[in-house]
């Protein structure tokens, strides 16, 4: 169908809470699917969710071959799964590298619960119940936060472990870089041209860190309210 701009993080809906779908026949329910999948292959990404196209449902698509993006990852089985539910079978957790379309050219270090058991529905309607593990569970907890308004960056534990990709896998080319544009405007090209790209990947961090504060402060009305 049609490739979607990906909501990067500091928009306010991706901190919403999404709506759970009631009708698994309508068209406009088709059509978020096919331009989710078209969006997430387009970018090499190993899920999606509705909110990170401006959708605000329950809905998440996810599945891993070999992925430029995550190239030792265990295979996981494509999947849609509508109105998710987790649930964690023990109190084992792992902390793993993660990165996220909505939170391009960064990475960091997320603790997952390492076994759970999701439950749901295909597109049909037909029930999904799976116990899965390690890189499984972790894509999908990954992509259900999404349906919760949770950002990986939110689950960091020390932000030390969180960076831009290349800086903390300078001899990886599997997650993204920040680099200079190819093509730059005429009263822009003295600032590109003295700047280097260390400093641009600093104010680029700290826009984000702005913008998220910024969402936040936006959806709560402080720092002290909502999940």
């Amino acid at each position: 169908m049609t490739i979607r701009q990906v909501l990067k993080m500091g928009d306010p809906l991706l901190l919403k809470v999404a709506e759970p779908i009631h009708d698994f026949k309508s068209r406009a329910l088709k059509n978020l699917i096919e331009d989710m999948q078209d969006t997430m292959h387009s970018l090499n990404g190993a899920g999606l969710a509705a909110p990170q196209i401006g959708v605000s449902l329950r809905v998440v698509i996810f599945g891993v071959k070999k992925t430029p993006r995550y190239p030792d990852a265990e295979e996981v089985p494509y999947t849609i799964l509508i109105n998710p539910k987790l649930t964690f079978l023990d109190e084992d957790m792992d902390d793993g590298w993660e990165g996220c379309l909505s939170v391009p050219g960064m990475r960091g270090l997320v603790p997952r619960f390492k076994k759970l058991r999701y439950q749901g529905y295909d597109l049909n309607h037909n029930p999904i119940d799976r116990t899965v593990s390690d890189f499984h569970a972790r894509v999908v907890q990954h992509e259900c936060d999404h349906l919760d308004g949770i950002l990986y960056p939110m689950r960091i534990k020390d932000l030390s472990n969180f960076g831009f990709s290349e800086i903390l896998f300078p001899n990886s080319d599997t997650c993204g870089s920040i680099k200079k544009p190819a093509w730059i405007p005429k009263n822009l090209k003295p600032f590109f041209e003295e700047i280097s790209i260390a400093d641009l990947a600093k104010l680029t961090e700290r826009a984000i860190v702005s913008g998220l504060l910024e969402a936040r402060l936006k959806t709560n009305g402080s720092f002290g309210g909502g999940k």
